[in-house]
């Protein structure tokens, strides 16, 4: 069976580790193999760059950010993803391509085609062939991180009206790629989350296998 790479998206505290855990879990007990990857993250050289991306304690001008995040994807993809898929395994990814766009794009203001160019480079033109868009107001997002306890990263620690330029970047990337993109209402209770993203996942897999 042919692979299919599925994404995770949205603000922070929009609940997407919550849905990619249910996901892989209920994958599992269908028998299909599934492989898990994050960015910036995955092999060591990503996870290394993860640490300097996420640091409180650093000053990461926007530039130098958005060309580590390519760094860490590039690795990601050549050493995770592409052999995951070419193995025909679902490649699930905690955020890819488009929150760069949203968060250094909308967020930072820096130039979107310029990006995209740069980005097809890192990923050889990889484009996921769905992308699960959490969408969840930014302040709710928050609430729930602080009623968690959480302690925020760099990227976390800025200031709302950002967050809120990412959520809108997000809504207008899925927009224009509807068919690849399924929003996902933030509010619903969990189980109607996960019934949506499961379902759209397995209605994917039946078509890969249609058209073998």
């Amino acid at each position: 069976m042919p692979g299919l790479f599925v994404t995770f998206e949205g603000v922070e505290g929009s609940g997407k580790s919550s849905r990619y855990r249910y996901l892989i879990e209920a994958l599992h007990n269908t028998g299909c193999e599934t492989v898990f990857t994050r960015e910036p993250g995955g092999p060591d050289v990503s996870e290394r760059i993860r640490k300097i991306l996420l640091n409180p304690d650093l000053d990461v001008p926007p530039l130098s950010e958005l060309m580590l995040y390519f760094a860490s994807r590039a690795a990601n993809v050549f050493r995770v993803i592409r052999p995951a898929l070419e193995e025909g395994r679902v490649v699930l990814c905690d955020r890819f391509s488009e929150s760069t766009f949203a968060y250094q794009g909308w967020g930072r203001g820096l130039p979107l085609e310029a990006m995209r160019a740069a980005n097809d480079l890192a990923t050889g033109g990889l484009v996921p062939d769905l992308t699960v868009l959490m969408d969840l107001d930014p302040e709710e997002g928050f609430r729930r991180m602080n009623l968690a306890g959480r302690k925020l990263d760099r990227i976390e620690m800025e200031a709302l009206s950002f967050h809120k330029r990412v959520r809108a970047g997000y809504l207008e990337l899925a927009e224009q790629d509807s068919k690849r993109f399924l929003v996902v209402d933030g509010l619903l209770n969990e189980e109607e989350q996960d019934s949506l993203i499961l379902n759209e996942v397995l209605k994917r897999l039946a078509e890969r296998v249609i058209d073998i």
